[in-house]
């Protein structure tokens, strides 16, 4: 895959991921863990995240303190920390990088199946839907800080940073 490419595409995927962070950040203590469920909205996201980039999805762990707990349908056994979550997202953030940094034509066009075999795409077309499901959710936060908070963060155009660290 070209670079001028792969930067446009990380530009992208990148804005989201920092809009995504940039509502993790401004929730505050006392709206994360309400009836909304701010925390695990940012959770959920970050799971499938890190899953969607995995590229094989069975071998698929996410890094500790989190669990499988979102293939299980079922709330996660605690609530974790805003702290967790940024940690989780810079996790996921590299992984996103490195991935868009090292993809080759043939990595791009192979296919990406999850293990129940419902979801499957050429490995850049997953990347795109992981992007529209961080820009969703992203949103989803963004919503419910107006809601309850009457702000926002602004919209990020592309990512803060490059592809290709200096």
């Amino acid at each position: 895959m070209e670079n001028p490419l792969k930067e446009i595409i990380w530009n992208q995927f990148g804005a989201s991921i920092e809009m995504l962070e940039n509502a993790i950040l401004l929730c505050p203590e006392e709206e994360w863990n309400t009836d909304k469920l701010f925390w695990y909205q940012a959770f959920h996201c970050l799971f499938f995240l890190d899953y969607y980039l995995t590229l094989e999805p069975s071998s698929f762990i996410p890094p500790t303190p989190f669990t499988l707990s979102e293939f299980e349908d079922t709330l996660p056994e605690r609530v974790y920390t805003k702290e967790e979550l940024i940690t989780y997202l810079e996790f996921c953030k590299t992984k996103c990088r490195d991935l868009i940094t090292s993809m080759t034509d043939q990595i791009a066009h192979s296919h990406w199946t999850n293990q129940s075999k419902t979801m499957s795409y050429p490995v850049v077309e997953i990347l795109l839907y992981n992007m529209r499901h961080v820009q969703h959710h992203a949103a989803q936060l963004n919503l419910l800080l107006r809601q309850t908070i009457n702000n926002a963060p602004d919209w990020v155009f592309r990512a803060s940073s490059s592809l290709v660290k200096s």
